[in-house]
């Protein structure tokens, strides 16, 4: 769910008094975007102290609360200037800072970068503190998309039918140099990238030990739970986006089956549903994309993740719904 400054205290208890008794069991509030702040962070610019606001009257309703909050795209004038060797770089040296790829804010972080590291762990650790906050849930936690859904191609005026150099990232002096020492050769002088499985399972594994090393404890040493949103599969997502889930210590996942991103059916979520319970021992909560369907349409969708056995759906987004979408979500929980 989106943030909303302007909403009273009893409209949020009327809000989340309806959620509960549609069959929702928790809310994933965006608190920051890689622009500001959604808490009273000492660290980051403040937008408002919203979080602390709405987590007792969601906890009156029995509802779990897990902080949505972007990792990787970093928009902080401060970090920009400053810290230019912070953010990813393409196949072509191009940087993510100032040269972002498909959109402005695709300013993403270096995964394998120290000092990223530390920044992003340091936004869960304070998360973390936060009294009442049942969990911390990571987005953006991957590379920059190699290649996006076939649907969204047409609205980027593109087409990759394979990995083109402007869209494919982790080629920083870290890594560069990280890769070169362990294997003998820099991959930006690779002439076909994608058929090194070296220098993919490396760009793989910076993310893995952000996720495992860094994020995981900084969330557990409050006390919360840590899941993530997450490309299909994982095999999509490992060529998609550069993200091996599968390897998270995470409490939960939430895999973005928007499928009809992927020019596909309900069944497709069924697919990628069933491949995440086989790779995961934690619980899968299929997320969907509700604007594009019909109530019906989402209730076969809703079907289709449940045979596929997950433990649950997550509905993307809270403003999407309506009064027939609700309806045919009851009737799933109820059944």
């Amino acid at each position: 769910m989106r943030p909303s400054l302007t909403r009273t205290d009893d409209e949020w208890s009327r809000q989340f008094e309806q959620l509960k008794t549609a069959g929702i069991t928790g809310i994933i509030p965006e608190v920051y975007n890689g622009s500001s702040a959604l808490w009273g962070s000492n660290r980051l610019p403040v937008r408002a102290p919203w979080l602390e606001r709405i987590l007792p009257i969601a906890t009156r309703a029995g509802l779990e609360v897990h902080a949505w909050m972007w990792c990787m795209p970093c928009l902080l004038p401060n970090v920009m200037r400053d810290h230019p060797d912070w953010y990813n770089v393409n196949a072509k040296g191009e940087s993510a800072v100032d040269k972002p790829a498909y959109v402005g804010y695709y300013t993403f972080l270096d995964p394998a970068h120290p000092d990223v590291r530390a920044f992003v762990r340091d936004t869960v650790l304070e998360l973390a503190t936060l009294p009442g906050l049942t969990g911390i849930h990571l987005d953006y936690i991957r590379h920059p998309d190699a290649i996006l859904p076939s649907d969204l191609w047409a609205k980027y005026g593109i087409v990759q039918d394979k990995v083109y150099p402007p869209y494919d990232y982790g080629y920083t002096t870290i890594s560069r140099n990280a890769f070169q020492a362990a294997h003998g050769v820099d991959p930006i002088t690779l002439p076909d990238p994608e058929s090194n499985k070296a220098w993919l399972a490396y760009r793989l594994q910076t993310v893995v030990d952000l996720v495992n090393d860094y994020l995981v404890p900084a969330a557990k040493s409050g006390g919360k739970q840590i899941s993530a949103a997450v490309f299909p599969g994982p095999s999509l997502a490992r060529t998609m986006v550069r993200q091996d889930w599968g390897q998270f210590n995470l409490d939960a996942f939430f895999p973005m089956l928007y499928h009809t991103f992927y020019q596909a059916g309900p069944e497709w979520v069924k697919q990628y549903t069933e491949e995440a319970v086989r790779t995961v021992t934690a619980p899968v909560h299929s997320g969907l994309f509700v604007g594009p369907l019909s109530a019906a349409d989402l209730s076969r969708t809703i079907t289709m993740a449940l045979d596929g056995g997950a433990a649950g759906v997550s509905l993307f987004d809270l403003g999407a719904m309506n009064d027939d979408r609700w309806t045919v979500f009851a009737k799933a929980v109820n059944q």
